[in-house]
């Protein structure tokens, strides 16, 4: 399902064959088979109704969820990048050959980042996680480096932009990976299937009352 998630062409596609179904189900099958009494009528428009009403509902909290939650992400992926940039800039308050071994590694590390959002393969997204991590602690020896020759406030400064792009990293993951939860969705399709049958399941009451008014003699 999670895969499934990830391709919303594929997603809609196969939601919309099976509402397709569920309506046809309902029209040319169950109205067919089993016909709706009369005494009943009354509770399943109860019924119907709430379905609607409840995956209406769904829709509207999973909607919000979904745009709260793509706003964060922005957020922090701004932030990320605003990090390296800054990071970045203060490479050339260290050592020379420091500091050009520390913009080449955050060069690396941005692409990866990039290569990461892209990447839809889980046999990729694993090698770009592995040779994030390692870049990760690159980056961070060459500042251990700087800070362990230069023991001063300007190496200090240039620690802490590099721990603030390694934070902002596992921000943006963490935010990424929040999504609406599985189980959610699942609710809402099943919910959103019902509706579609029970939709169509029983002749509408002026539509019944014409048919037997055409039936008199």
């Amino acid at each position: 399902m999670a895969a499934l998630l990830d391709s919303p062409a594929v997603l809609f596609l196969s939601l919309l064959v099976l509402f397709i179904a569920a309506t046809a189900f309902g029209a040319f099958i169950l109205r067919r088979h089993a016909p709706l009494p009369d005494e009943e009528r009354d509770d399943f428009s109860v019924v119907q109704t709430s379905t609607l009403t409840l995956l209406a509902l769904l829709i509207g909290f999973s909607l919000s969820m979904a745009v709260n939650r793509y706003d964060q992400r922005k957020s922090l992926e701004e932030n990320e990048a605003n990090a390296i940039g800054t990071q970045y800039a203060r490479a050339d308050l260290v050592d020379a050959p420091i500091g050009a071994q520390m913009k080449t590694a955050l060069v690396r590390f941005a692409q990866l980042r990039l290569a990461n959002y892209y990447a839809r393969d889980t046999q990729e997204l694993a090698r770009i996680g592995r040779e994030t991590a390692q870049m990760e602690s690159d980056l961070w020896q060459l500042v251990t480096q700087a800070a362990r020759d230069k023991p001063t406030p300007i190496s200090a400064i240039v620690a802490t932009g590099m721990n603030d792009v390694l934070n902002s990293q596992d921000y943006s993951e963490a935010a990424r990976i929040n999504r609406i939860p599985t189980g959610a969705w699942i609710l809402m399709i099943v919910i959103a299937l019902l509706a579609c049958t029970v939709q169509v399941t029983a002749p509408r009451a002026d539509c019944a009352a014409a048919c037997s008014l055409s039936c008199c003699p």
